[in-house]
């Protein structure tokens, strides 16, 4: 345990130390897996489905607002199905909308958040999200993570619909667009996800911030079985399809997600509780202090070892004098 310490205060000073140059790269990731991805899950038009220019798109948001890239995001999106067709474009294009107008007027600040969210679903880790939300974030967060899941399954929606789209061509207008709503209107799965995510953000969030010894660690637990018990009632009322080995792996794989973002936000000391009671003029005061596990990164220290002294030439000529003799 001493070392994993020793570990996380040199992670810290490193970060601290390379923040400058730490935080564009970051960026310049998330960008170039957000690009890749919608470009693997689309390519329907060929002039953006290029390694320059999303390798140059990506550099550009490195140097950008983090919002930045969830905008270049969805025109990358609007872009390829525009090349599929206008009017799944003008529906998509109407979705982004509504969800830029959620998403700036609540959590703005939660772009990792909706770029992420897509990337761990095509990991078939997605309830990752719904954990590191409730430990780290507030229960605003759950709408980033509801745009996030919302912008994976319309791309699905897209992918599995694009042979159909493609033989409309000969359909009226009206009738593409009742097909595209009624798509994306009638998926099930996004709104029992959504559902089931918000509910365990909200869970965790409510658990571990009460005034309970190993809050964390009993909001991890009780967070991932809600995650679970949601997405399978969700699944019996309403025929989602839902893999329960699927689920329950990728919900064991958050709840060591969360362990591991308990270890380096929230490694306190139980054994050494503190309740400490004073007053004022108004009110009196009983707070419970709980230690934090600290270790103070051993410093190396580097030992010169100073070469021989050069003995004097008169010295060397003694020397020698007895020698001879």
């Amino acid at each position: 345990m001493t070392s994993l310490l020793v570990a996380r205060q040199y992670l810290k000073k490193f970060y601290g130390k390379f923040e400058v140059y730490l935080i564009p790269l970051v960026k310049f990731l998330l960008a170039l897996a957000s690009f890749m991805l919608i470009n693997g899950k689309l390519g329907y038009m060929e002039k953006i489905d290029d390694t320059t220019i999303v390798l140059v798109a990506a550099l550009m948001c490195s140097f950008m607002p983090m919002n930045f890239i969830v905008l270049i995001s969805a025109a990358f999106i609007l872009l390829h199905v525009y090349a599929l067709s206008l009017e799944c474009a003008v529906v998509m294009l109407a979705a982004f909308l509504l969800m830029f107008l959620v998403y700036f007027r609540f959590s703005p600040r939660d772009t990792a958040v909706v770029i992420l969210t897509p990337i761990c679903f095509l990991m078939n880790i997605p309830y990752v999200i719904p954990v590191a939300l409730g430990l780290l974030c507030t229960p605003v967060s759950a709408v980033s993570a509801a745009c996030g899941t919302a912008v994976y399954y319309l791309l699905g929606y897209v992918t599995g619909s694009a042979t159909t789209l493609a033989t409309m061509e000969a359909e009226e207008t009206t009738v593409k667009f009742r097909f595209i709503i009624d798509g994306v209107l009638d998926n099930r799965a996004m709104a029992v996800t959504v559902a089931a995510f918000t509910v365990t953000i909200f869970f965790i969030y409510l658990i571990r911030r009460l005034p309970l010894d190993y809050s964390w660690t009993i909001a991890i637990v009780a967070g991932s079985l809600v995650n679970v018990m949601a997405l399978l009632v969700g699944d019996l009322m309403f025929d989602t399809n839902v893999s329960i080995s699927g689920v329950i792996v990728g919900t064991v794989v958050a709840a060591l997600l969360g362990v591991v973002i308990q270890f380096f936000n929230f490694h306190v000391d139980y054994s050494r509780t503190e309740k400490v009671q004073f007053e004022d003029d108004e009110y009196y005061y009983y707070v419970k202090a709980v230690p934090k596990v600290t270790v103070a990164a051993p410093e190396r220290k580097v030992k010169k070892i100073n070469q021989q002294k050069k003995t004097r030439p008169s010295q060397r000529s003694q020397e020698d004098k007895k020698v001879g003799r």
